[in-house]
């Protein structure tokens, strides 16, 4: 190899071990309910530092969380995003990839909104109904037994509700948002209720579960349709009769084609999500990979910027886009718990 080839490779080589130990651009990844939160901070990291935009991809909650705890490599992600707290066998998948030094944050509130078309009459529904509504196992007539959910039509919930038939486009299974209404609707109305607490009485590991009832039907009535909620989004304005489950930033974004049921009476806006009137509210989380802070240094001002008044506070650039706010002393204190990037325990995860 003369010299010249020689130089090649040399420079060659330097550039790989380069790429390898370091990278200016933050990878991040996660909920489609923060995505658009994340990809706002982003442009705001890209327009107004030396650092490139992130890149921001919406693979949903569960999906962010396997890639983020895969491990340290920087071919992992640096950020995950959630639209529910991480869960404890997530954290314990971190750890046993390496992933052990994990800041978590939140960004504010927002509401699962139960949304259709604007051409409809305005709907109301209880969140007895609605769960009713989209579990696979329903009580019988009688009130004895669970069956099969045989409901076609709103109106074969209950009579005052209307004569049309039950389509309900929603998360899969991987999202955030699902595991958010599964919790804060299903399993809210079916803990009250023994034919769901009592199914298995002798087996205590299965009556366990089913304390948590929130097993979803199958049969066509409720739709899963992708991490992205823009699609679903765009099916309601195809299908005028149908509802969609989604974050109430999506439902701010697009009032001119759609409009929120209210829930027991009470309908989703900034004032009864941050007061938790509205029945179907949530915080919203990001994770912070600390291992990866000096070999992606934009990383730190990334997160800072997230967590600035100029993006959470009350009259926050995030705001305009459907994040509602903390409140002050709430978001002063997880602000400086990331300032200073406070290792997450499993201990206090699992105090709340």
């Amino acid at each position: 190899m003369n010299m010249k080839k020689t130089l090649l490779a040399l420079g060659a080589s330097a550039l790989l071990v380069t790429s390898l130990s370091a990278r200016d651009q933050i990878k991040i990844v996660g909920s489609s309910t923060v995505y658009p939160f994340a990809s706002s901070v982003a442009e705001e990291l890209g327009a107004t530092t030396k650092y490139p935009t992130p890149v921001v991809e919406s693979t949903g909650s569960g999906g962010g969380m396997k890639l983020f705890c895969a491990g340290n490599g920087l071919n992992t992600p640096d950020i995950t995003n959630a639209s529910r707290r991480i869960k404890a066998k997530e954290f314990k998948m971190c750890q046993e990839n390496g992933v052990t030094d994990i800041t978590e944050s939140v960004i504010g509130y927002d509401g699962i909104a139960f949304a259709q078309s604007n051409s409809n009459a305005p709907f109301d529904i209880s969140r007895e109904h609605l769960a009713l509504a989209v579990a696979k196992e329903v009580p019988s007539k009688d009130g004895k037994s669970l069956i099969a959910n045989p409901y076609k039509k709103w109106s074969d919930i209950d009579a005052s509700l209307p004569n049309r038939e039950i389509i309900v486009y929603g998360p899969p299974k991987s999202s955030g948002t699902r595991d958010a209404f599964e919790e804060l609707v299903m399993q809210k109305v079916f803990k009250k209720m023994p034919l769901y607490t009592n199914l298995y009485k002798a087996d205590k590991k299965a009556n366990k579960k089913y304390k948590k009832y929130s097993v979803v039907r199958t049969d066509g009535a409720y739709v899963e349709s992708g991490e992205n909620d823009n699609l679903i989004v765009q099916k309601l304005n195809k299908n005028k009769s149908a509802f969609g489950v989604f974050g109430f930033s999506f439902l701010v974004e697009n009032d001119d084609m759609l409009q929120g049921a209210t829930i027991n009476g009470i309908a989703p806006t900034p004032d009864t999500i941050s007061s938790g009137d509205y029945p179907v509210s949530r915080s919203l989380f990001f994770y912070v990979k600390n291992s990866h802070s000096e070999k992606v240094p934009a990383m730190n001002k990334y997160v800072d910027l997230f967590m600035s008044e100029k993006m959470i506070g009350k009259d926050g650039i995030l705001g305009e886009i459907g994040l509602i706010a903390l409140p002050d002393a709430t978001r002063n204190a997880i602000r400086a718990s990331v300032s200073k990037r406070e290792k997450l325990t499993l201990d206090a995860l699992k105090k709340h």
